[in-house]
């Protein structure tokens, strides 16, 4: 019996997936394509928009062929997509830059500068966004400061959303779940924040229409030819990769907790209205009609073990290619080797800056205990176990202003190591769910748009359509080892402010 068909494609920081979900949740089509984030400079992590365009249109291509005959089910495409993105676009709808992406930290020289100009923690209540260059905000602000020919020059500021959205559709909206991830989105008004706008000096008509995330609009004649579709199919707008992400592990309710680590990594937590911290440690983004998300994010995941990997692990990655294993599943099983704690060898992984709970673009990466005893093993468990530190952090201020989770979901690649989420169980001292299914934001995007067309009632659906096919729980003896060990963790990144900051200015002038 045929199901209608919803294609959910995840715009993510180095590559796309595009699957096609049945209506009863199942997966009958996947198709990926990666490309490359340019990090030529210290602070720059851009990415060329058009490449990305062409790389969503060659997956949902390869998707609808590979569906054959189900193609002809298919109801909708509907997007995920990273968040904190920034474009200049010409009066003629083409890029005027390259796309800064969130992990684009440049604005950091204009923040103190900024404070000076801005009630920071009046439009942190009003915005959900705690002042850090990751945010629209401040790149829109160094590129007004450091390409004043180009600001001149833009007729629209955007996003990779707003700009996929507009070449598949014609029309040149964004999401207010994407929207209120830039900094400039008043959550009370529900409209771009004047002050900030004003500040900036650029327009309202120079920002997208802000419009729902079940927002819905016909598919381009000219691109549904090109993609296999018929032309007026609806694509939906959909919502930021990290609430979706949400929605897909069937983590919508109170009290339910999604950890996330991917290249980066985030906590979140579904809430009914907009809340922000007294401290402005955590961030508040919408996902739909009176749902929001309440969190914080990470720099430094998945990209930090890449990184052991490139630079420490070249013989064993040749070793995992003629074998046929995976090289970081490789890197995991030696990690397992040493103790947790990895005898005293503390990482603070932050390569490209952190975010959640502390917002500080200058914080820069650690390895603390280093003794001759301590080998490559040691320091890719330290890697992981790092990350996971960093985890505890943003879960802990979470739980202080929403109260303590009743269920811990996982979700991201990190969740193919075994290894990995017994170290999480671990540090955390808590249960920890892995879902049956595995691709979060884009299934989450699928589920959004059944909800658009009135295929399903709500998406809580998601909570009854996602199983839990694991749990790990954890081990005693490592967690009370783990809870020294963060304790010393806490104490290195508070007493190395000052240096932080030191250093981080010489690699601006150095590099």
């Amino acid at each position: 019996m045929t199901q209608s068909i919803m294609i959910g494609v995840d715009i993510g920081t180095t590559g796309i997936r595009s699957v096609a979900y049945r209506l009863d949740g199942s997966a009958t089509a996947i198709q990926t394509e990666e490309y490359p984030l340019f990090t030529d400079q210290s602070g720059v992590a851009e990415q060329d928009a058009g490449t990305i365009v062409m790389a969503l249109e060659a997956v949902v291509t390869r998707t609808v062929k590979l569906l054959k005959e189900e193609a002809s089910q298919v109801k909708g495409v509907a997007f995920s997509s990273v968040l904190h993105s920034f474009l200049a676009i010409g009066a003629d709808g083409r890029p005027l830059s390259r796309l800064m992406t969130w992990a684009d930290t440049r604005g950091q020289i204009f923040l103190e500068e900024f404070k000076e100009k801005l009630d920071t923690v009046a439009s942190y209540h009003r915005t959900g966004c705690p002042m850090h260059p990751m945010y629209s905000l401040l790149k829109i602000y160094w590129f007004k400061q450091q390409k004043p020919e180009l600001f001149a020059k833009t007729a629209y500021f955007g996003t990779i959303k707003d700009f996929v959205f507009h070449r598949f559709t014609g029309t040149r909206v964004v999401d207010k779940s994407v929207a209120s991830g830039t900094g400039c989105y008043n959550l009370q008004s529900l409209e771009w924040d004047e002050e900030i706008l004003k500040l900036l000096e650029i327009s309202k008509e120079q920002m997208p229409t802000v419009v729902p995330t079940t927002t819905q609009y016909p598919l381009e004649e000219t691109m549904a030819q090109r993609l296999g579709l018929p032309a007026g199919l609806p694509v939906i707008i959909g919502a930021g990769d990290g609430m979706l992400a949400n929605v897909g592990v069937g983590a919508v309710k109170k009290g339910q907790i999604n950890i996330t680590i991917g290249t980066s990594g985030a906590i979140r937590m579904a809430a009914d209205e907009p809340k922000t911290d007294e401290k402005r440690r955590t961030w508040c983004y919408n996902l739909a009609e009176e749902r929001w998300m309440l969190g914080g994010a990470i720099n430094n995941g998945g990209i930090s073990f890449r990184w052991i990997k490139d630079k420490f692990a070249e013989t064993e990655q040749r070793v995992a290619e003629k074998l046929g294993l995976d090289s970081y599943a490789l890197l995991a099983n030696y990690a397992e080797k040493v103790p947790a704690g990895s005898n005293g060898l503390i990482i603070l992984p932050f390569f490209t800056g952190e975010r959640a709970p502390y917002w500080n673009a200058d914080a820069r990466g650690v390895f603390f205990g280093l003794t001759l005893n301590h080998d490559k093993r040691h320091m890719i468990r330290a890697v992981l176990e790092g990350i996971c530190y960093r985890m505890k952090s943003v879960l802990l201020s979470l739980e202080d202003i929403t109260g303590k989770a009743e269920e811990i979901r996982v979700s991201g690649s990190f969740t193919r190591s075994e290894v990995w989420l017994q170290i999480l169980s671990d540090v955390l001292g808590r249960e920890i769910c892995v879902p049956n299914v595995e691709e979060g934001a884009a299934f989450g995007a699928a589920i959004l748009g059944f909800y658009t067309l009135g295929m399903v009632s709500s998406i809580d659906i998601a909570a009854e359509m996602v199983g839990i096919k694991k749990v790990f729980r954890p081990n005693e003896g490592n967690h009370a080892s783990y809870e020294k060990l963060y304790n010393i963790y806490e104490q290195i990144y508070w007493n190395l402010q000052e240096q932080f900051k030191m250093i981080a200015d010489f690699q601006r002038n150095e590099m």
